[in-house]
């Protein structure tokens, strides 16, 4: 089952233009937020998606979505392209598609209640309605571990874990396969993490989703992923399974991640190394030529900064950006 690509992006671009002027405006740059990633996700499977703040993580999982239209290349979702549906042919295969948002409180509507929330999804794109709509509503909330009893409460009335298990109440209602998770528990607390965490999973098994999981937190990602890619600068720089990659990282910007993730054992925190990388990283308006990390690479060579280094294999399952690798 997890050799069966659900969906796949094949060298999808999406760079933002920066204008000048009021009355007529012209391009004077672009931001390249995600620039010809590759990356297709199994039938079945949870991907985790991880790298710093702005190297283009949500942005890629919008553009799988949808919800932005990529710059170039191609998103087949069941070997369709959606990159060429026009709105009226994508609004039947939103159905198999839906997105969990980072923020529990933003992303629902203050002025309807739970019940309105989850069922919205159902009034689009099914015909349920009256009495049949309503038992749907209780049994989707009882699934997400929410009191049926609770559907007439507006969101403030709710606490952040449960707003965000609403959110997935709402995500579940049409019964997607695919489902784009974009940190669904930075905004919570860690003892409600951990509750969102065993649901996700909980519900995975249960109805067979597939997740692209994007998350900071990388002992939360080793535990709900089977895969995980590491992102900077809008390229996917290293991919592999979940234990090969935190046992045999390549890349050197996925061993510095690493080297940041602390270890419950005192005696082992104190005697590893840890990798502090120099600089900034580079704007994205100016990217650096050949490999973007080469500027805080350590261990970088003269080809770093003349060629873009491709994703090349390097073990079963295991792919990695880097000349040196």
């Amino acid at each position: 089952m997890l050799n069966d690509i659900l969906i796949e992006a094949k060298k999808i671009a999406m760079y933002f233009p920066l204008t000048k002027g009021i009355i007529r405006q012209r391009k004077i740059a672009e931001i390249k937020a995600v620039d010809g990633v590759d990356l297709a996700i199994r039938r079945g499977e949870t991907l985790g998606l991880v790298g710093e703040s702005g190297c283009g993580k949500t942005t890629l999982g919008r553009c799988f979505l949808q919800l932005l239209r990529p710059t170039s290349g191609e998103v087949f979702f069941e070997k369709v392209d959606l990159c060429r549906l026009g709105d009226n042919q994508l609004r039947p295969v939103r159905q198999g598609m839906q997105i969990i948002f980072q923020d529990p409180f933003d992303s629902l509507d203050p002025r309807m209640t739970a019940e309105e929330i989850v069922a919205e999804p159902l009034r689009v794109h099914t015909k349920m309605r009256g009495r049949e709509l309503k038992d749907k509503v209780a049994d989707l909330l009882g699934i997400v571990g929410l009191n049926p009893s609770m559907a007439e409460r507006y969101p403030h009335e709710f606490s952040g874990g449960q707003r965000q298990r609403l959110g997935i109440a709402r995500a579940l209602s049409i019964r997607p396969k695919f489902i784009v998770c974009d940190e669904p528990i930075s905004a919570l607390d860690v003892s409600i993490q951990a509750q969102i965490i065993n649901l996700l999973e909980d519900l995975q098994g249960e109805f067979n989703l597939t997740y692209l999981f994007i998350a900071h937190d990388l002992s939360v990602v080793r535990h709900i992923s089977h895969r995980v890619a590491v992102m900077y600068l809008g390229k996917i720089v290293e991919i592999a399974n979940r234990d090969d990659l935190y046992q045999f990282a390549q890349h050197p910007y996925t061993k510095a991640l690493l080297s940041a993730v602390p270890i419950p054992d005192p005696a082992v925190e104190a005697s590893r190394e840890r990798i502090i990388l120099g600089g900034e990283p580079p704007s994205p308006m100016a990217l650096p030529s050949g490999c973007n990390f080469n500027p805080r690479c350590s261990v970088g060579i003269d080809l770093c900064q003349q060629e873009v280094p491709p994703l090349h294999q390097v073990g079963r399952d295991h792919w990695v950006a880097c000349h040196r690798a």
